[in-house]
């Protein structure tokens, strides 16, 4: 016998096919794959490092080539570690630059616009349209601070440590640690491993071709009673332990010039003149109708291989508010090899019998030291 189908039978198939169909889709379901990229030379260099300092921070990453881009409507969120207080710190206090061009920041995302909120730990940029980023951008730049145009609030820090920060561009993520201690700005980048420790020196020290005269600790560099005509060189160890691609510089600064209570000072060598150029040492010309060539202070490095600006043998700068570089490497280092992992730096002072007498001079040495791997 041959079974011949009708139509209602056909069409009782069909259906059939159909909800079996219908069935397989929802057991598998269907999905897009958008593939993510880990984000590269991602860092955060602090203003200050400070514990429970207010500090600026300047974020810094790139995309890499396998990455999808930020593309309208998407994110980018720089996500604080718990402890860091962002506090009063809004849209006003915050600016972004892609390959060196500032961007349009709003409180919400428009045309050639970014969105930017600010909510518990996080920082978000939500892209509007026209304001897309391709992929393998060279630099993008977000300054959180004082260091934004018109910022006038700061992040606090947390207590002594190191803390991870992650951002998070589209559907890419990057990570970098910094590390908070007393008047030391430390950055690093995923995986790091980082360690910047300043230590004291002993008297009869060779620093650069001068010796010291005196020695030192960590924290304090007393020169104590200073004698006319008479210099006085102190000196301190810079250690650098990291497995940076890139190595690191250490930068020195002064918050001020050596000032009493008086309002005396000790001016910058060379009388005054905050020689950034290595120079001899020269004693202060003791003119008596210029105050800044009474005394002054100078600073030298060992490192003969610095990036910039290399120290001769017994060459002395300005101390300065500007920060100078005196240590540096290309490459990782390992915390005791002399230009690579560690170098001495010294200090000089001279006056002469103009300058005002005063039993409080002072001033404040900050470290920084920056890593890029």
């Amino acid at each position: 016998m041959q079974k011949i189908s009708t139509s209602v039978e056909a069409l009782h198939r069909v259906v059939a096919m159909l909800v079996a169909a219908a069935v397989l889709v929802v057991s598998i379901g269907f999905y897009n794959t958008a593939d993510a990229a880990n984000l590269t030379l991602v860092s955060n260099t602090l203003s200050d490092s400070d514990v429970t300092a207010l500090s600026n921070h300047t974020i810094g990453f790139t995309l890499a080539t396998t990455s999808a881009g930020v593309t309208t409507a998407q994110t980018i969120v720089v996500a604080f570690p718990v402890g860091f207080t962002l506090g009063s710190v809004a849209l006003g206090d915050i600016d972004m630059s892609i390959d060196g061009v500032d961007q349009t920041l709003a409180g919400a995302a428009a045309l050639n616009t970014w969105g930017v909120g600010v909510a518990g730990q996080n920082i978000t940029f939500t892209a509007g349209t026209g304001t897309a980023i391709a992929t393998n951008t060279d630099a993008i730049i977000i300054r959180v601070g004082t260091n934004a145009t018109g910022g006038t609030n700061r992040v606090t820090n947390p207590s002594a440590g190191s803390y991870e920060f992650v951002v998070t561009a589209g559907a890419d993520t990057g990570r970098t640690r910094v590390a908070i201690l007393d008047n030391v700005d430390v950055t690093a980048i995923v995986n790091t491993s980082f360690t910047f420790v300043v230590s004291g020196l002993a008297t009869s020290t060779v620093v650069n071709g001068t010796t010291t005269t005196g020695s030192t600790t960590a924290t304090a560099i007393p020169f104590g009673v200073l004698t006319a005509g008479q210099p006085k060189v102190m000196g301190q160890n810079l250690a650098v332990t990291t497995n940076a691609r890139n190595g690191f510089v250490v930068t020195v600064e002064q918050d001020q010039n050596l000032l009493s209570s008086t309002g005396a000072d000790i001016d910058g060598f060379i009388d005054g003149a905050y020689t950034n150029t290595p120079a001899a040492w020269v004693a202060p010309t003791n003119n008596i109708s210029n105050e800044n060539t009474w005394g002054h202070w100078g600073l030298t490095s060992e490192d003969s291989n610095l990036n910039s600006d290399e120290f001769g043998s017994a060459l002395f700068v300005a101390a300065s508010s500007t920060p100078r570089q005196v240590f540096s490497h290309t490459g990782p280092s390992d915390g005791t090899t002399a230009d690579i992992g560690t170098t001495d730096v010294g200090y000089a002072i001279q006056i002469t019998p103009l300058q005002e007498a005063g039993d409080d001079y002072s001033t404040v040495l900050t470290y920084i030291a920056t890593p890029t791997f």
